[in-house]
């Protein structure tokens, strides 16, 4: 998803809570990760890999000029023939410790084996965030957490695209990070990004802005992600006049996206 499709998404919710709470949450994960020099894991469930929000936060990373937000993707199952970046197994989550921060993407509830290495990881000092439906054993290990409620049925048709049940997203699409995912990852195809049309799927209806708007999990991603990389910059002197900003969005637009994914 752009900068002007995630400018539009906050419009249509900026009577709701989700923009403020994603962007609080998104600066309390940079403050974390980026004084420390990086060391971002990002793990979901067994049945829920979150690559989509990988490529993103790689893409934010490379924009922002904050390479530290580039996460390392901690995967369930590796196959043999992953590449190289997409090999890192749970083993990586024993060995988390001080100085690394641990981003737990769970729509649904993490299984025993998951939590065991979470608890174990922030016991070692790691810090602990968790982007979840609302599991309460989750929310114990966390040190910050942001829920979206009813997340573990995102799954269906027009709640976002993702198929838990086949344990990758249905959609990658061409443009940016999200769509150089495809290699390596089961269930994956490359079809249409749900960035690609005006807004995502979940919020297709939602009239005009109201202020219990409910959205899906994968559009709270998109948020967060954007959110990341957003104070990068430093801030400019004075009021920045109209050409300024235009020229700023453009950039950002045109950059070409990192050749890692």
């Amino acid at each position: 998803m752009d900068a002007v499709r995630v400018a539009l998404l906050r419009e249509v919710l900026a009577a709701t809570r989700w923009p403020s709470e994603a962007r609080g949450f998104a600066g309390a994960l940079r403050s974390c990760v980026v004084p420390r020099g990086g060391g971002l894991l990002l793990v979901g469930t067994r049945g829920y890999e979150p690559w989509h929000l990988a490529a993103h936060l790689v893409d934010e990373a490379a924009w922002s000029g904050q390479p530290e937000l580039a996460p390392t993707l901690v995967r369930h199952e590796v196959p043999p023939d992953a590449p190289a970046h997409l090999m890192v197994g749970l083993g990586r989550l024993e060995g988390a410790g001080r100085g690394e921060t641990l981003l737990v993407v769970a729509p649904g509830p993490a299984d025993a084996g998951l939590l065991e290495r979470v608890h174990g990881a922030r016991r070692a000092g790691a810090t602990v965030f968790s982007l979840d439906g609302g599991d309460p054993r989750m929310h114990a290990l966390a040190h910050e957490a942001l829920t979206v409620a009813g997340a573990a049925g995102a799954g269906g048709a027009g709640r976002g695209g993702w198929d838990e049940s086949a344990g990758a997203a249905r959609a990658a699409g061409p443009a940016g990070g999200a769509g150089r995912l495809a290699a390596g990852l089961p269930g994956a195809d490359t079809g249409a990004d749900v960035g690609t049309g005006v807004l995502p799927a979940g919020l297709a209806g939602i009239p005009g802005r109201r202020p219990e708007a409910g959205v899906d999990f994968d559009t709270v991603q998109h948020l967060v992600s954007a959110a990341v990389g957003e104070s990068a910059r430093p801030a400019a002197r004075g009021r920045r006049r109209f050409r300024d900003r235009l020229s700023l969005l453009a950039d950002r637009l045109t950059a070409p996206p990192p050749a890692r994914w």
